[in-house]
């Protein structure tokens, strides 16, 4: 027998991101030398080496982001874990914005989603590395 799925991939992605704040790209390119500000790449590491990340980017896969951010975890990313508005990505959104729900239910605060992901930064002409 078929599973009974009562809720689709794309309702979920819709709830989280109106569950996280969003920061458009424009604003994002504003703050990618401050030193207040974490960029989070959720994307995997496949994507990363094909088209680059944000430069100073945190890389943390969607799969791993929760043992990184955990301090208890044997493979926390200290960079994870400061007094900073962290700046989630991923490639057009949608998992950076289920990423930062569960970031923000571990207590992590305040976290952003970049509206349009890394597709739109390129397409803004934000650097990458």
């Amino acid at each position: 027998m078929a599973q009974n799925i009562t809720k689709s991939a794309k309702d979920i992605v819709v709830a989280a991101m109106k569950a996280v704040p969003a920061i458009s790209v424009e604003e994002a390119l504003t703050l990618v030398n401050s030193d207040d500000h974490v960029f989070v790449d959720l994307r995997d590491g496949t994507e990363q080496a094909k088209t680059g990340r944000i430069p100073g980017a945190v890389a943390s896969s969607r799969g791993m982001m929760e043992f990184h951010i955990d301090p208890e975890s044997p493979i926390h990313k200290p960079e994870l874990n400061q007094d900073k508005t962290y700046v989630f990505y991923c490639a057009s959104g949608g998992r950076s914005a289920m990423a930062a729900v569960i970031a923000m239910d571990m207590g992590m605060n305040p976290v952003v989603n970049m509206s349009g992901g890394f597709g739109a930064w390129k397409k803004a002409g934000g650097p990458s590395e």
